[in-house]
């Protein structure tokens, strides 16, 4: 991470360890995964954290976590580091903490002594379930039923785009309990691959590998002990885990972005044209400036956001999507600006430029796509 960033009233001396604890282990300890198994890549990234000790800050201290509470600046500097290094550390590390954010926020306690351990060790992988295929973005439209039946619930339907999916060990998942119409009639639950009706219906495939998944629900029976909160508070439970997790994203964004202008910085400094260096152009040196002011302005942005639902104890609802929005659109021009001046090579397999070019492009669409981040953005103003 950038020092100077750092050393902003934003962080702490504790915030400044953990970056140079995780810079360190990220540079010089991750195990070097085999990314055309992203299946056992995942599994093998998620061990190498939870012994590190990373993943305790995606748990709260009394089920085994770093912090008494999760705290949205440690995330981010994990997420942000993680992501410089590799997209797929920063993916396993992530969805640890949102995977089971539901849990920590209203699960009970013996759900809570069950799963969270569990996942601070990484013994077990975890995963979010709110996409459907035909519910993304309007989270009311969900069709997945949750039927009351005694002292269970019997769910029905599918979820899509699932991270961790094929893999996890526990599931967060959002269906439609039918207190009332929209989303006010969603009620989350904890459930299991082993429980009769579950069913990975597809694995998906896309530009930047990560495992993911279509699931399937069918009569799968859910005891009543495994819903989170009570009966129609599952969107709310899911808003108050993205809240938390949605600076994040804009922190991996940071860490794509801030490789991105390393590597460039490195080619255009060696890549001879014309007589001179590609740096010595002065339309270079213009690009460049620009790559860096849109790195340091999302990167005040994504940490106003996280200081502010940290210290401030605020809602953060249009700071986070401020930051979210802002740093995964910079990154995306940072990232094409450093693809383009690496020429031919930058959209050759293998080259460090063109797999940022990959992964940041899911980035402006889960947790909430750059349009609806505008719109949550005017809709807080409009109050």
């Amino acid at each position: 991470m950038d020092r100077s960033i750092l050393d902003l009233p934003f962080y702490g001396p504790e915030h400044r360890q953990l970056a140079d604890a995780i810079g360190a282990w990220a540079g010089d300890v991750m195990p070097v995964v085999d990314h055309h198994d992203t299946d056992a890549a995942c599994r093998q990234l998620v061990t190498a954290l939870g012994k590190a000790g990373f993943l305790r800050y995606c748990v709260p201290a009394e089920f085994g976590g770093a912090l008494a509470e999760l705290d949205s600046r440690s995330l981010c500097i994990a997420r942000e580091t993680l992501a410089y290094h590799d997209g797929l550390a920063d993916f396993a590390f992530a969805m640890q903490g949102l995977g089971t954010g539901a849990i920590t926020l209203s699960g009970s306690p013996e759900l809570k002594r069950e799963v969270l351990p569990r996942v601070a060790s990484g013994e077990w992988i975890s995963a979010f379930a709110l996409t459907e295929p035909l519910a993304g973005s309007d989270v009311g439209a969900m069709a997945c039923e949750a039927r009351l039946e005694g002292d269970h619930y019997v769910l029905n339907g599918e979820k899509t785009w699932i991270s961790n999916g094929g893999i996890a060990d526990v599931y967060c998942v959002f269906a439609r309990s039918g207190e009332a119409p929209g989303t006010r009639g969603i009620s989350a639950f904890v459930v299991y691959p082993g429980m009769p009706g579950f069913e990975i219906a597809e694995r998906l495939e896309v530009i930047a590998p990560h495992p993911l998944a279509r699931l399937r629900f069918t009569e799968m029976k859910v005891p009543v002990a495994n819903r989170l909160g009570a009966p129609g508070e599952g969107f709310k439970v899911a808003m108050r885990t993205l809240d938390i997790f949605r600076s994040s994203v804009a922190a991996a964004a940071l860490g794509f972005a801030r490789r991105a202008l390393d590597e460039a910085l490195s080619h255009v400094r060696a890549r001879p044209m014309f007589g001179h260096t590609l740096a010595d152009f002065q339309l270079t040196q213009a690009r460049l400036g620009e790559m860096a002011t849109d790195i340091e302005a999302a990167a005040l942005l994504t940490a106003r956001a996280a200081w502010r639902r940290d210290v401030q104890k605020l809602p953060t609802t249009r700071e986070a999507a401020m930051a979210k929005m802002t740093a995964t659109e910079n990154a995306q021009r940072v990232i094409d600006a450093a693809v383009q001046m690496h020429g031919g090579q930058g959209v050759r397999v293998g080259v460090k430029v063109e797999s940022l070019y990959r992964e940041i492009r899911a980035l402006r669409i889960y947790e909430g796509a750059t349009e609806v981040q505008k719109l949550i953005v005017a809709r807080e103003l409009l109050k």
